[in-house]
């Protein structure tokens, strides 16, 4: 998968949790006040100091380009047509802490980190969007438009949150993004946008009734020819197991209104795989950048190992047509190479865990297979890549 997607094929690059703030903001040219409200660390330096412990000197005043690091060299390589992410971080200077435990915010001097990697959407639908208030959610919507990053999931008011960011592809079509945020990642029932209310498009449960009107308002908004992606913000932070009650959602979103995409996220390591219909459901994309060098607890997970996702969509019809999976590392707060002991583990994670799906390491990349919905109707033993 190198060069720019065929003119039929929409590219798509995706990720987990981008989460900018805290330490990472303090390395930046322009962070926030250090203080933080955490009941064991008082200032966002200490989680600099703890990843430099672990992994060695950081620059500081960093450029915005430095945290993607070899990733900024993938995405030259692939050229995707849309680069879609999970921003987990408020873009704010507000002091209106939410009484939470952590708290991310980066300033919004620092947010031209986004464009350094040409980001065209991000989901806000998440547990950290809302950590300074509904000031600092308004001041991360008002940056993002001046940066000219397209949003979805979080909104001044339910109408806001709730619509899609529309993405128009030259020459391919258009993208609808949808983004929504689950409780049981721990997203609190306040943060819900109203009709007069600034806050997420949240989902109180994920029950056929609730499938059922995200399904609705899809079938009311898409266009022939619309490819659908839908961002999800649900589960815990840790563990390879999907609920059931994911999975018939996932797979209803396809069922009813032929999503292409379905984008989970919210574990902290990235989880299995499925292609069902020929569309693609991630169930846990992972985070993909934050400040957690140097903490311990959990490394059966490798929560150091991240991944780009690119998937390329038939344009018009919305099958998954292609799927690459770039395996990085975080190290000093920046994205680089993994070795070849990291995709392996990768690769067998995803051999595990994942429904339909072949993955085959590629040059350091892993390429997934599987067998398409046409040839299983005719009986065939051919897979597609």
């Amino acid at each position: 998968m190198s060069g720019s997607a065929p003119a039929r094929v929409i590219r798509f690059f995706l990720c987990g949790d981008v989460m900018t703030g805290r330490g990472i903001d303090q390395i930046l040219p322009h962070p926030c006040d250090s203080t933080l409200h955490e009941d064991y660390v008082h200032s966002a330096r200490d989680y600099v100091e703890l990843a430099e412990q672990a992994n060695g000197p950081i620059p500081r005043r960093a450029a915005p380009a430095y945290i993607w690091g070899v990733a900024l060299d993938e995405l030259r390589r692939a050229q995707p047509d849309a680069r879609i992410i999970n921003l987990e971080t408020s873009i704010t200077r507000s002091e209106d802490y939410a009484d939470k435990g952590i708290n991310y915010r980066m300033s919004p001097e620092n947010a031209e980190t986004l464009t350094a990697a040409a980001i065209d959407c991000c989901a806000l639908a998440n547990n950290h969007v809302l950590d300074w208030g509904t000031s600092g959610l308004l001041d991360t919507l008002a940056t993002l438009q001046r940066l000219h990053i397209r949003t979805t999931g979080a909104g001044r008011t339910l109408a806001e949150a709730g619509a899609p960011a529309v993405l128009d592809i030259a020459s391919k079509g258009r993208a609808l993004v949808y983004a929504f945020a689950s409780t049981t990642s721990g997203v609190d029932l306040d943060w819900a946008a109203t009709a007069k209310c600034a806050g997420v498009n949240l989902l109180s449960d994920l029950s056929d009734a609730s499938v059922s009107a995200v399904c609705e308002r899809i079938a009311r908004d898409r266009k022939p020819g619309d490819v659908v992606i839908v961002s999800i913000h649900w589960g815990s932070n840790w563990g390879y197991a999907v609920p059931n009650h994911q999975r018939h959602f996932a797979r209803r979103l396809i069922d009813d209104v032929g999503v292409s995409i379905v984008h989970g996220h919210s574990s902290h390591h990235a989880k299995g795989i499925e292609v069902y219909r020929d569309r693609l459901i991630l169930y846990g994309c992972g985070d993909f950048l934050n400040d957690y060098e140097g903490i311990q607890g959990y490394e059966e997970f490798r929560g150091d190992l991240v991944l780009m996702y690119l998937a390329d969509i038939e344009a018009g019809g919305g099958n998954l047509t292609a799927l690459e999976m770039v395996p990085l590392r975080v190290k000093k707060f920046r994205l680089v190479r993994p070795s070849g002991a990291d995709v392996e583990f990768l690769r067998q994670m995803f051999a595990r865990e994942s429904v339909g799906v072949t993955v085959t390491p590629t040059a350091g990349r892993l390429r997934a297979s599987w067998q398409t919905e046409r040839s299983r109707q005719h009986g065939q033993s051919g897979r597609s890549r």
